[in-house]
Parts: structure tokens; sequence; C-alpha cells
């Protein structure tokens, strides 16, 4: 499942973060309203964990835009203002839920699920195509009705892939989503899961899935062009 985190603390941004990530969760940061809205507009994120005081504006009215735009994804607010007023304006301004700083992490992880069990019981996310499928919520895979075990950088490439099937995705678009890259990195490190990946949803199919466009990225596709 993949996380939209909005908080200009760098400190406290990169330890949520890492405790996701441990925890099996993609995620993305951000510092900015504008960065936020933009994302949360443009990408199907499964939650977004927001501080509500940040550098251009308040995260009440992001919430109240992406109400407007009609992106329901569940908020849930962090913020080191914990007054009734501050959750119950919160609350009223979309959020779902609200967690005072300082918080202890098991906490921020409990709320989540909690969040994310409400999603699911409106429809758990399935992302199909051409015979592939993943669950979201159980984080399964299978191509033909045959399951495919995936490790966890795996499973965020799919998920990415099936999120945009038919769109070529750069080799800068998938490093900073997955590996958190801010560059086009030299490493192999993305051909090597993608390799990983290609063998395990296409070595068994004649009908392959997934492209190579040499110089750009990669492509789920039923045929190459």
């Amino acid at each position: 499942m993949r996380i939209l985190i909005i908080e200009d603390e760098e400190k406290v941004a990169s330890f949520i973060r890492k405790g996701l990530e441990e925890n099996g969760y993609a995620v993305d940061t951000v510092a900015t309203v504008a960065e936020g809205l933009s994302r949360a507009v443009a990408f199907a994120y499964d939650a977004v964990l927001l501080d509500v005081m940040l550098p251009d504006g308040s995260g009440f009215d992001l919430v109240r835009e992406l109400r407007r735009r009609r992106v329901e994804t569940p908020v849930l607010a962090l913020t080191a203002r914990g007054g009734l007023d501050d959750r119950v304006a919160g609350l009223d301004a979309g959020c779902d839920d609200y967690l005072p700083k300082p918080f202890a992490f098991s906490e921020l992880l409990a709320r989540l699920r909690a969040l994310l069990r409400r999603r699911q019981r409106g429809g758990a996310p399935v992302l199909e195509y051409a015979g592939l499928r993943l669950d979201v919520a159980s984080r399964t895979a299978e191509r033909d009705g045959k399951s495919i075990e995936l490790t966890n950088k795996e499973y965020q490439l799919l998920e990415m892939l099936l999120r945009h099937p038919g769109q070529v995705l750069t080799r800068t678009q998938l490093l900073e989503t997955i590996w958190g890259y801010d560059f086009e990195s030299e490493s192999n490190v993305l051909d090597v899961y993608v390799n990983f990946l290609r063998k395990k949803i296409d070595r068994q199919h004649q009908r392959k899935l997934l492209h190579t466009i040499r110089g750009v990225g990669y492509v789920l596709r039923e045929q190459a062009e």
C-alpha cells in the first residue's frame, strides 16, 4: 500500500517514512501544501499523513480542496495543536482521524491500519490488467489464476506499473517513488528488480507484459512497440 506523508520537518518525515517502510508500506514524502495537493490528486494513495502547519499554508485547507475535487483518500492529521477545537476543525475540514504530536509510532501504525480497514470495507482495491491481478489489501499477486510470490520492492514496482498500464514510466519516476532517489542514479538496482519481476510474471507465458523502452524506462502492456 502506498502512503503520502506531507510534513515539512525533515527529521519527522524521515522517521515516519523509515518506520512505515519497515512495516511494508511504499512511501512518498513532500513538504508543502502545493506539493501535497499535486501528488494526492495525481496518484491513487491509500492514505495521507498530513502535518497541519505547513510553510505555505494550512493542511486543513489542503484537505478541503481534496474533498472539493472528490479525492476521498483517508487523511490522518498530525499536529502539535491537539486541543478539542483543533481536532473538531480538522474533522470538519475532511480529515478522517487526528493524532497529536508527539505520538508513539505504534499508535500511528494502529490508527493507519484502522483507516485502511475502514476503506477496505467499502471495497478493497484490486488492480488488474491482461490477466495480471494485484490485491492491494492482502498484497497478493497472480497471473491467470496462478499465485506469484513477491518481495517488498517487487510488489511496489508491480503496483506502480499496474496503476499505470500502457503508460511508459521513466527510470527517474520509478527510482524516486520506490527507492526515494531524487536523481537519475547510475546504479543498476532498478534493472535488477525489473528482471526479477519479469521472470515472475512473464517467464512461463508466451504473451509478455513487462517491456523495456530503451533509454526511457518500462511499461506494462500486452504488445511491445
